[in-house]
Parts: C-alpha cells; structure tokens; sequence
C-alpha cells in the first residue's frame, strides 16, 4: 500500500483546511486509516481514525473540530480541520497497515 498526504497549507486560527489521502492497492476498504501528526520537537500523535461511518473515533484535542471520512471507490481518506488552533501546527501524516503518507504540514498563524 502507497499513500500521499496532500492538502495542508498557512492558515490563521479559526480559519479550516481539508486533508486528503490517497491510497494504491487493494484492501482498501477493509482497513482502518488514521491520520497522525508531529509538531516540531514533539513526538507524533494520534489524530484520529476511520474503519467506517460508524466507526470514526477521534483525539479528545480535536474532537468537535476534526471530522475524518472516506471515499472507498476513490480509495482516499480526508481530515476534515475546523476552527484550527495554532496548537494544531504539525506535519500530518495518514497511515494505514503499514505504510505512511509522506506528510503534508499545516501551519496555523495566530
């Protein structure tokens, strides 16, 4: 499984991105994907995770800001980012078995 991450960018507080990534290979839909994500001298964290509609489960930091979903016929897995926080400024990974997204880094301007 290959993965690219794309969709990050300079955004102010408050103000939203979304994330894509893109998956190759099969198995797709039977797998959960997550998004991680690595502040600058942090270690990476959990971001949140997807194995179906209802099976969606989040960090309690980005619970209610963050909404991940997925596209099975398009094979791709998107982060939703809302009411971004400067706290939130890392590179984001996706992740699924056991292949990582290149990231993709998103900065947020107080």
């Amino acid at each position: 499984v290959q993965l690219q991450a794309s969709g990050g960018g300079l955004v102010q507080a408050g103000e939203s991105l979304r994330l894509s990534c893109q998956a190759s290979g099969n198995f797709f839909s039977s797998n959960a994907v997550d998004w991680y994500r690595q502040a600058p001298g942090k270690q990476r964290e959990w971001v949140a995770g997807i194995l179906s509609e209802d099976q969606k489960y989040y960090n309690a930091s980005v619970k209610d800001r963050f909404t991940i979903s997925r596209d099975n016929a398009k094979r791709t897995a998107s982060l939703q980012m809302n009411n971004l926080k400067p706290e939130d400024t890392a590179v984001y990974y996706c992740h699924m078995l056991n292949s990582w997204g290149q990231g993709t880094l998103v900065t947020v301007s107080s």
